[in-house]
């Protein structure tokens, strides 16, 4: 080959290899840039995950990441529990009942479609919730209407092994609700053996005179007047307590008690009418109807004062 052949076939490598240079060049970079922007997205992003959202309890943010994504996917089970548990947790600190109403119902509607497609091993505490949820409407709504559920939901997560400290105690007050008051005994003496509170023993003495078993009730009625620290359930364990002593036809005793707790509570309409049933008892109807008159000027719906006074 002659030397200017030579010279000009280099030339042509050369100028093939030059836009080849240059196609790699923007390829890389372009990658790169793929690459820089892929990590600053999921870095920008890794703190708005379901996990960590929920592991900082920003319950709120929860409930509204759920609402974008389950308007693309109403059935992503994952999506439909966390948007559930969030519910359930907004409504319990919401002041406004109708408010919480609306995000306990939501948390119902989410778990109970959450179960269908829900993985064995997270049906249990599915469950659960649902019978935490159940509860609280049923404090929401001032009524016992959904008791049965939350016995039904609670009692399948236990018999599921499922295990939390306050399934007793609501399985306690629900079989209460439900006029079951030995199933409800049975509920709170097991919650009596995670711990033991004045609440746990009044509720026991409660079930214990809705039975009959009045020496039993005032066993623990004894323990929650001399341990309780809270005004309101002392004032309900006295209120009790005297009525058995109206039944034992012990009337000053009774009268003590109601007096104690008028010291704490003028405002008490139980109260004045038990007063009223004792005055009545001791043939003064005059005194009598006046406390019963002073139980409805504090609660016009009180029945037992309202049969006494307009019969």
């Amino acid at each position: 080959m002659k030397r200017g052949e030579k010279n000009s076939t280099i030339v042509r490598k050369k100028g093939k290899l030059i836009p080849v240079l240059l196609i790699v060049t923007a390829a890389v970079a372009l990658l790169s840039v793929i690459v820089v922007f892929i990590s600053m997205w999921i870095k920008r992003n890794s703190g708005n995950s379901y996990k960590e959202l929920w592991a900082a309890r920003n319950y709120s943010a929860v409930y509204e990441k759920s609402t974008n994504d389950i308007e693309k996917n109403p059935l992503d089970n994952s999506v439909l529990i966390y948007r559930g548990y969030a519910a359930f947790y907004i409504a319990v600190s919401e002041n406004n009942p109708e408010l919480a109403l609306s995000y306990i119902d939501e948390s119902i509607r989410c778990l109970r479609v959450a179960l269908f497609e829900a993985k064995e091993k997270t049906v249990p505490q599915i469950k659960y919730m649902l019978g935490k949820a159940y509860f609280h409407k049923n404090i929401i709504c001032s009524y016992h209407f959904y008791a049965d559920l939350v016995v039904k939901y609670l009692q399948e997560a236990l018999d599921a092994g499922y295990q939390a400290d306050d399934i007793p105690e609501l399985l306690g007050l629900s079989y209460g609700q439900l006029g079951m008051p030995y199933e409800s005994i049975k509920s709170f003496s097991d919650a009596l053996l995670v711990h033991e509170s004045p609440f746990l023993l009044f509720n026991i003495a409660k079930e214990y005179y809705a039975q009959g078993q009045i020496s039993a009730a005032k066993q623990y009625l004894f323990q929650v007047t001399s341990n309780a620290g809270d005004d309101i359930l002392l004032i309900k364990s006295q209120n009790l307590l005297a009525k058995i002593y109206i039944d034992e036809e012990k009337y000053d005793d009774a009268k003590a008690l109601y007096e104690q707790v008028l010291e704490k509570d003028d405002n008490c309409a139980e109260t004045h009418y038990g007063l009223g049933v004792i005055y009545e008892k001791n043939g003064d109807l005059i005194k009598a109807r006046s406390e019963w008159r002073k139980s409805l000027n504090i609660d016009s719906t009180y029945e037992d004062a309202l049969k006494k006074v307009y019969r």
